[in-house]
């Protein structure tokens, strides 16, 4: 089940809704299990299984560090929880790409290839093994209590609004807000307001550009026009579907009391790659410093470690991505350029816009865009050979039939908003070097902020919050008609 659906719109929301409102304050937690495991199941009943695995394993094991009688002892628990954790990661989203691997080698060599069956990816796993981890080290660092209620953990493992495509939440964040939590007119508007916000990005403008990407991408000998507009294209459709999901599982989860952290803050608007990973996609950015990145040693241990902590951390938050050579390469360039930022003393949080830093940051991730969109790295290769050969800014016969002028149209009303938004959010609250209750900023290398609300939205003044709900409302129901015209609408952030 996805929000941009009919099912979800118009039967599970209601009536989830419903029953949260109607159901006492004290069952409301399980109710939230019960309606997260029915939403988690529409994909695969099957799959329900492993994850109520996860969660027990998780559960027992926080408890088990918590009550450890010696430090010792509590790493031997945390050693073997995270160790499960990650097996499980491991098996389900790796061993087709391992197996492939080792097979090309066995096969180069003259030997005969091994078999394995067609390994499953399940949904969301990648979400919510990062949770489990994130739940079991906080435990080991005192940074949480463990929670004796079974329910409360459930629960936050498999919170519906995030548990498909992130954010990536921590217990700690919001472990009061499980044990209690305000409800309120205002609170359910604003988080209706937030979903039909990122519902318009999703359906109305990421929807519309992904034909054109695909087109593009999908050529066999494209131009350099094809090309260039292929990963204008993909470089909104993913911000825009991307964003969207966020907005709108920030919006359900202020509708039931739940108060997430921010996921975007005007990433495109970045003056350099380390500044745009302070402003995309902020909870895993947080995730890979504070789990990875201060454990391999941070910025402590002098500057060639400091540098190989940032590529490091990059390279496996690119393969945590997918289980493909893309994205391990999409990973280490991100890296690179972290590293060497730093040994530039790059500002990663300036005060004025400097349109050459921003049209060169652009550019590095528009080049990172391409061979994460690309399906292997044949189809990457054809991508950047037809950008910089030059061979004509026309497009070919076949993208130019294939293309619409709506697309086009979109193409242009979703830079236009980026570049709109993007300069009011940064005249109005420019990213800070450190963000309010946040700590040890030296290792802030990726991140600037950690807790939900440090990053700010931007709300419209008081005398025009009505004419800009109004308008929202519209286009909302514009994109219900839209989306009922279309036969699927998936989140391109399922996939990992």
């Amino acid at each position: 089940m996805v929000f941009s659906s009919n099912v979800f719109l118009f039967l599970f929301l209601p009536i989830f809704l419903g029953l949260y409102y109607l159901c006492p304050n004290r069952f409301r937690n399980l109710l939230i299990l019960i309606g997260s495991y029915i939403f988690y199941a529409w994909w695969r009943v099957d799959f329900l299984l492993l994850f109520a695995a996860v969660t027990l394993w998780n559960y027992w094991f926080g408890l088990r560090i918590h009550r450890a009688e010696s430090r010792e002892q509590a790493q031997r628990w945390v050693l073997w929880g995270v160790v499960g954790n990650l097996a499980t990661l491991g098996y389900f989203k790796y061993a087709n790409f391992g197996m492939e691997n080792i097979n090309k080698v066995m096969e180069a060599a003259g030997f005969e290839p091994f078999l394995l069956t067609h390994v499953i990816l399940p949904i969301g796993i990648s979400f919510y093994i990062f949770q489990s981890i994130s739940y079991l080290i906080d435990v080991y660092r005192g940074d949480t209590q463990p929670t004796e209620n079974l329910i409360n953990f459930a629960a936050f493992i498999a919170l519906f609004p995030q548990l498909i495509a992130g954010p990536v939440l921590r217990y700690k964040d919001l472990a009061d807000q499980f044990t209690e939590r305000t409800h309120s007119v205002d609170k359910f508007s604003e988080g209706a307001t937030r979903f039909m916000q990122g519902f318009v990005k999703k359906v109305f403008i990421a929807d519309s550009l992904a034909p054109l990407a695909d087109y593009c991408f999908a050529l066999e000998n494209p131009s350099t026009g094809d090309a260039w507009l292929g990963i204008l294209a993909y470089t909104a459709q993913l911000y825009f579907d991307f964003s969207g999901y966020s907005d709108m599982a920030i919006g359900l989860g202020l509708m039931m009391g739940f108060r997430f952290m921010e996921n975007f803050n005007q990433p495109y608007i970045s003056q350099s790659i380390t500044e745009f990973w302070r402003r995309w996609h902020i909870s895993l950015s947080t995730w890979l410093r504070d789990y990875l990145y201060v454990p391999l040693g941070g910025n402590r241990h002098g500057t060639f470690n400091t540098y190989r902590n940032l590529f490091l951390t990059m390279l496996l938050g690119g393969f945590w991505h997918g289980a493909n050579w893309t994205f391990l390469i999409w990973g280490a360039w991100h890296g690179m350029w972290l590293a060497i930022e730093r040994a530039l003393g790059v500002n990663a949080a300036p005060r004025v816009i400097n349109p050459l830093k921003w049209a060169f940051t652009f550019f590095l991730v528009m080049l990172g865009w391409v061979i994460f969109r690309a399906e292997n790295l044949d189809v990457a290769w054809r991508m950047y050979s037809a950008m910089f050969s030059f061979n004509g800014w026309q497009l070919s016969e076949l993208n130019a039939a294939a293309i619409t002028d709506l697309q086009i149209a979109t193409l242009v009303i979703a830079y236009a908003t980026i570049a709109f938004c993007g300069l009011r959010q940064f005249y109005r609250n420019p990213l800070t070097t450190k963000a309010p209750g946040t700590a040890a900023m030296n290792d802030s290398d990726l991140v600037a902020s950690t807790g939900h609300g440090s990053v700010a939205v931007v709300r419209p003044i008081e005398h025009t919050r009505y004419l800009v709900r109004a308008a929202l409302l519209v286009l909302f129901c514009a994109s219900i008609l839209k989306l009922s015209a279309q036969s699927f609408s998936p989140f391109l952030y399922f996939q990992f």
